[in-house]
């Protein structure tokens, strides 16, 4: 794990009201630096949108503990996937997510310079993010919190440490040990 987030350019899509038509959005790209500098931030990586248990649980429960992990100091929670900020952002209309922000690493270039892009072709996915949340400060990380088992093409999906409720007990507990 690299002590601070790789620098990498995000291809994000971005409203702008300017552009007519049913589709008001244009290219932008957004820097690590832009996103992480000066800040506090959660990140949950996972496989992929609209998939199981990044539907069902994982993000859900991230946005469900998103004032929580406010009231703790966390400036932006930022859910990331090797998926395209189209598709991005139709998971996250799809999920009601108001809170979460959405995060496209269309190309893997944030996951391969975290040391956790892994190969899925045999679900037919290609290569994916392994399934991890972490605390980043300023753009240090701070804890990461990745799932076992991190090979090429596992045959499960595991989901047992990169939870919100794990995250958010360990900012409570850090939380609390800085004010005795």
């Amino acid at each position: 794990m690299p002590a601070t987030v790789p620098e990498i350019l995000f291809k994000t899509r971005v409203r702008d009201d300017s552009i007519a038509g049913d589709n008001p959005f244009r290219w932008q790209d957004v820097s690590s630096t832009e996103i992480f500098k000066g800040k506090t931030c959660v990140i949950l990586a996972v496989p992929g949108a609209f998939t199981p248990t990044c539907s069902n649980k994982h993000l859900p429960g991230y946005e469900a503990r998103y004032q929580a992990l406010k009231d703790l100091g966390v400036d932006e929670v930022y859910c990331l996937a090797v998926n395209d900020a189209f598709v991005m952002y139709q998971w996250g209309l799809h999920l009601d997510i108001r809170h979460v922000r959405m995060l496209p690493d269309g190309n893997g270039e944030f996951s391969r310079a975290m040391g956790m892009l892994v190969k899925k072709d045999n679900l037919g996915f290609g290569s994916r993010s392994w399934r991890y949340s972490m605390i980043v400060r300023d753009m240090k990380i701070l804890k990461l919190f990745s799932e076992p088992g991190q090979c090429d093409n596992c045959p499960d999906d595991p989901f047992t440490t990169s939870d919100a409720d794990t995250l958010l007990a360990y900012l409570t507990q850090q939380h609390d040990a800085a004010r005795t």
